[in-house]
């Protein structure tokens, strides 16, 4: 079976009162970052940070961050994460980040993260509250999915935890006939994917070439993808569509069971799969997820009620 790969930031929240290191480190990180002295950062590494990122690794992060977002003009101390990132809503230019730094016993850094910054106001969401059927037709299995790493790479991000990555296998196990280099090998190509149930569709994303078998688009991750919302303010994302084949239109209601498109191997995907998890707001850089909980379905021939799905079974609607 071919891996399936989707990227992954970690957070978790520890002390709120700031150390006296890292405030100094901040700032001192912050002089060099603004004047263009990248390579005193990198001077302020610890061994193994340097051969983590060296200097022309180092360089070329820093100027696409300057580039990207310009210089920072403010920093404000949020929390530790990890029990040793000091992150930072940091201010710059032309957007804002969380900008994450880990000191060492000898006061070097050990550790430096920049990522899209999240208010911590957000809506809540532990699971579904409306009723949903699975967003799919016939038996599909289950490639990742439930609460552990061993069963579910997506627990490590955060906006995904409780994602669902499903496929269609045949009695051997595979999900391909042939050799599997064509999407057209796979039997989830093309198949039809629908709405779990009523919701308007808030985002569309279409256009994005399927990828071959065993390629990657890392700079649109998701790839083709459409976002539904619930009128529980649930948002149900689904990635990786067949390029062109989303039917529904941004603003527009649907019922469930409502074809919304099929599905495809666009996005940071090995070969054709659904990606289908629910968050608690509509853009993932900020989102946190939740698992899903599916009203009657199958799972391995027996019918299970207001079940979430794990790894490796096979399920279908009732």
């Amino acid at each position: 079976m071919k891996k399936i790969i989707l990227m992954c930031l970690l957070g978790l929240m520890f002390s709120q009162t700031e150390k006296e290191i890292s405030k100094k480190i901040s700032a001192e990180f912050e002089k060099n970052y603004n004047s263009d002295e990248y390579q005193e950062i990198f001077k302020m590494f610890s061994d193994e940070m340097k051969t983590y990122l060296p200097i022309e690794q180092t360089t070329d992060f820093l100027k696409g961050l300057n580039n990207q977002a310009g210089k920072i003009t403010s920093r404000e101390f949020i929390k530790y994460e990890n029990g040793a990132y000091a992150s930072y809503k940091t201010t710059f230019e032309r957007t804002i980040f969380a900008l994450n730094i880990s000191i060492d016993k000898n006061s070097k850094i050990n550790g430096l993260l920049v990522k899209p910054f999240k208010e911590s106001n957000l809506p809540k969401l532990e699971r579904n509250q409306t009723k949903f059927i699975l967003p799919f037709k016939g038996e599909w299995t289950v490639f990742w999915g439930g609460d552990t790493k061993e069963l579910n790479h997506h627990v490590e991000v955060e906006a995904q935890t409780g994602a669902l990555d499903i496929i269609i296998t045949d009695v051997n196990g595979k999900s391909y006939k042939n050799n599997g280099e064509e999407n057209e090998d796979y039997y989830a190509f093309e198949k039809e994917l629908i709405a779990p149930c009523d919701a308007e569709v808030v985002l569309v994303v279409d256009g994005i070439k399927d990828n071959k078998p065993g390629e990657f688009n890392s700079y649109y991750i998701i790839g083709n993808t459409v976002i539904l919302k619930t009128n529980n303010d649930e948002y149900l994302l689904f990635a990786h569509f067949k390029q062109n084949s989303i039917i529904v239109k941004q603003g527009e209601n649907v019922k469930k069971g409502e074809l919304l498109g099929l599905c495809g191997n666009s996005g940071n995907s090995s070969e054709p799969h659904l990606h289908f998890h629910i968050q608690n707001v509509e853009d993932i850089n900020k989102a946190t997820g939740a698992k899903s909980y599916f009203e009657e379905i199958y799972v391995n021939g027996e019918l299970k009620k207001d079940y979430s799905p794990i790894k490796n079974e096979k399920i279908k609607n009732k």
